[in-house]
């Protein structure tokens, strides 16, 4: 599954008659799930303060780890879908109403999930779960018409989706396990990550060494050892979810931290350094590995607590990953230089600051919340600069001097 790194700015076809930002998904979704993401770590971080109430029927907690994963990402996965499918299959990019109506139902969603304590919280659980099935049902029509190989993603799709309404259940008191759709979405991105990443930063990273004249010491592409460490990281995260205080799962999940360390060195990514745009996607990545190492370590001799593992995972793996790709994918779908500006590196250091700074949280001699409350401004800053940043190339035209 690769995003398409050249694609230029459509120009008719299907979406002639509409409005550029309804001509693809992704110019609508990245910027509403960058609006979602500072705006729930800012609620969050209120709320955990005592500084405001939540209008949710949720736990806050409930709410935040729920909105941060099939909230936000909910989002960036409907665009990464909605960008990515047209290369995959040749088939024309969905415009117009049909874009608008989806992300009017992602934002029905989500107000509806956090006024949950004056709208019935059905109401918000049935918004979610046909926001997911609708893009599943999207996917599945365009690559079974088009014969695409990349079928797994739907897999993967119909578990997230899945997973989103047994976290809603238990929030309604229907499952014996309260955890375990949040367990099961974390997972699902987390696999999604691995898999992605695998294709897309080796690729990525030995075009731009061949641009630079390299020859030797590019990227190995995947292989034998690429299965390996994915199926690895598949048992582990799947007997975690299982059983999240399990010694077994711990010491999986050691081993696939180690592998995908291993998989990452193999990609050369001290060699794309100066190209920060290539390089971050290294960085990115590598909070999988340490994730994966600190969550094992933190279930069997909690040096830091597994609340700092999980937000190597989710602030790390996944809030920077899919900042990563939304920039990178912004430039290339609306033919902008694969470069980055000065505000877009900006970017890439507030959000692994923001993690950084929340990982070791507890280990630093300043009050907790204060720490947190720094972590959380670091992190949403960085997706309200993407706003302003990126959301203009999403929603005006290529000039002339960018195609230069």
């Amino acid at each position: 599954m690769t995003i398409g790194a050249n694609v230029t700015e459509a120009a008719g076809g299907s979406g002639a008659g509409a409005p550029l930002w309804l001509q693809g998904g992704y110019r609508l979704l990245f910027a509403c799930g960058a609006l979602w993401a500072a705006l729930v770590v800012i609620l969050w971080v209120g709320a955990f303060g005592g500084r405001w109430t939540l209008p949710t029927a949720m736990a806050p907690l409930a709410w935040h780890q729920h909105e941060m994963l099939f909230g936000y990402l909910g989002a960036i996965i409907g665009g990464f879908v909605s960008a990515a499918i047209p290369n995959w299959t040749g088939r024309p990019t969905v415009t117009g109403w049909r874009i608008a109506a989806v992300v009017g139902l992602w934002l029905a969603a989500r107000l509806a999930i956090l006024f949950s304590a004056t709208v019935p919280p059905l109401i918000g659980a049935a918004l979610d779960s046909l926001y997911l099935l609708i893009l599943l049902a999207y996917a599945a029509r365009e690559i079974f018409a088009s014969g695409n190989r990349n079928k797994p993603i739907l897999i993967i799709l119909f578990l997230f989706a899945a997973a989103s309404a047994l976290d809603h259940a238990a929030m309604m008191g229907a499952l014996a396990d309260p955890m375990l759709g949040m367990h099961m979405g974390f997972a699902l991105v987390l696999l999604l990550i691995a898999l992605i990443g695998g294709r897309i930063i080796p690729a990525f990273t030995r075009n731009w060494l061949v641009r630079q004249g390299a020859a030797e010491g590019l990227p190995t592409m995947p292989n034998r050892f690429d299965m390996i460490a994915m199926g690895t990281t598949a048992l582990a995260l799947a007997a975690w979810v299982a059983g999240p205080a399990s010694p077994v799962a711990a010491g999986l999940l050691i081993v696939a931290g180690g592998l995908q360390a291993v998989r990452l060195t193999r990609w050369a990514g001290l060699k794309a350094l100066r190209d920060p745009i290539v390089f971050v996607l290294h960085l990115s990545y590598a909070w999988l590995p340490v994730g994966l190492i600190l969550l094992g370590s933190a279930m069997l001799y909690p040096l830091l607590p597994v609340s700092s593992a999980v937000h190597a995972l989710g602030a790390g793996a996944m809030g920077t990953m899919t900042l990563a790709v939304m920039t990178r994918a912004t430039r290339g779908h609306t033919g902008r230089p694969l470069v980055a500006d000065r505000a877009t590196v900006l970017i890439y250091v507030l959000i692994h600051s923001g993690t950084l700074l929340r990982v070791i949280a507890p280990l630093l001699p300043f009050e907790y919340l204060r720490v947190i409350a720094l972590a959380g401004a670091l992190w949403a800053t960085a997706f309200l600069l993407f706003l302003i940043a990126y959301v203009p190339m999403a929603v005006r035209p290529v000039s002339g001097a960018h195609l230069a």
